[in-house]
Parts: structure tokens; sequence; C-alpha cells
């Protein structure tokens, strides 16, 4: 039982936290006291979009995914949120409808703070309100981004750099580059906003000009210049009209 007891204390932590790094030990416990705990089972939905819950979430364990759907059903990706990251601050702050919907993609450990709670937290401790601030100029610099991208960018270029913001040096062989592990075609598309069909026509593309190499959860990236490069320009033969 006393083991079960630690085990429990060591899950249940805000310990490392980014919201509540500019905390001390005893001060971090205070907000762990107000905290309700949830355990999320992978695919269920934590919080749906324009629900009138204002809680905010620590996340102690697991990974959250944050999208939003459009009226055909599309869903597009906002952010993922792991150990140490925080949710749900917007609602809290402005009252409002939550504006984006957040999925366990895994079993998922969560603290949860009321909104008057948060405030306190907030008023209390002046560095922690920068902390939010940041990532809320984080979010409109992320946005500002996206705006841009949409506008300027076709399809395959939004693939293109989605992929390129993925790609890290191969541990294993020099000047060769990888994503491991490669997300899913869907969850590509929901970051470029665009189709899975799309981002399938693009990795096949890539495969047949030598640029990518597929195996398995690995997708080998032969030609990093060559992929920077289209996301510069996109070849017309290779730039679906119908596409957005």
């Amino acid at each position: 039982m006393a083991a079960n007891a630690e085990t429990q204390r060591a899950e249940f932590t805000l310990n490392g936290n980014k919201m509540l790094a500019p905390l001390d030990r005893a001060a971090i416990q205070r907000v762990e006291s107000h905290c309700t705990w949830r355990t999320v089972h992978a695919n269920e939905p934590i919080v749906n979009r324009d629900s009138d819950s204002h809680d905010v979430f620590f996340v102690v364990r697991g990974r959250c995914r944050i999208v939003n759907f459009s009226p055909s059903g599309r869903e597009v990706a906002y952010a993922l949120a792991g150990p140490g990251d925080f949710f749900g601050e917007m609602a809290a702050i402005d009252g409002l409808p939550r504006s984006a919907t957040v999925v366990a993609l895994e079993d998922t450990v969560l603290g949860a703070i009321t909104p008057q709670s948060f405030r306190d937290l907030v008023e209390q401790h002046p560095k922690v309100a920068f902390v939010i601030m940041e990532k809320l100029v984080r979010i409109v610099r992320t946005s500002d981004d996206r705006i841009m991208d949409l506008a300027t960018l076709s399809a395959y270029q939004r693939v293109y750099s989605e992929l390129l913001k993925l790609v890290k040096p191969d541990p294993v062989r020099q000047g060769s580059w990888l994503i491991y592990p490669l997300p899913t075609q869907a969850q590509i598309a929901s970051q470029a906003s665009t189709t899975r069909e799309t981002v399938a026509r693009v990795l096949s593309h890539l495969s047949q000009d030598g640029v990518a190499e597929r195996k398995s959860k690995t997708l080998y990236v032969r030609q990093i210049e060559r992929l920077r490069q289209l996301c510069d320009k996109t070849p017309s033969s290779l730039t679906p009209r119908a596409d957005i």
C-alpha cells in the first residue's frame, strides 16, 4: 500500500510543468492541492470545442492533440501537448466557450484547476502570467505563419513544409536525414490543412524522384536541398488544380 501511495504521489505531481517553472516546490504543492486529477484513455476527448468548461489543464503524462474540424469534417491540427505542457487558459481568461477540441493520443494523466484558482495563481505570481503571455504570443506567431502559408503556398508545398519541420539528422549515416516516427498521412494532412490523398501523392512523388524513401515508420530524406527547393517552387506537373 505504501508503495502504491508513493507511486501515485510521483505520478500526480506538477513538477516540471512549464507554467509553474517560476515557482518553488511549496508553491507548486499549493497548486497541486487545488487540482482535480484525471486519467483519460487514448482517443478519448478531454474537452470539446464550444463547450462551456473553463478549467485549465496540466499534462502530467501522455500526449494530447489540439484540433478543430471544418464543416465537412476535415481535421485541422493546432498543436500537440505532452508532459509539462498546459492548455485551456484562453477560456479561463475570457470566459468564452472552448475554441478547440482536445483528444488524448494515448493514456494521459491530467491535473485541472478551476478558472478562479487559475486567476488567483496569476495574480499571486506575476512571473507565471509572463509564461502564459509568452505562450499566447507563440500561438499568434504560429497562426500568422499558417495564414501566410495558406495564402501563398499550394497544398503540395504545405506538405513539403510540414515534412521539413520533422526532418532530423540521421544518427547513423552522416549527411543523411530522416523522419522517425513518420506521422500518419491523416496527421500530416491535418497539419498541412489538406487531404490524406494529397499527402499520399506527395510521398509517392518524392519516392519516384529519389528525394525520399519510406521504410516502415521511417522516411529517409535523400535530397534535403531538393526538398527545400520544392517548398519554394512546386513544379506545375506536381500541383493538383482542384486541391486546396
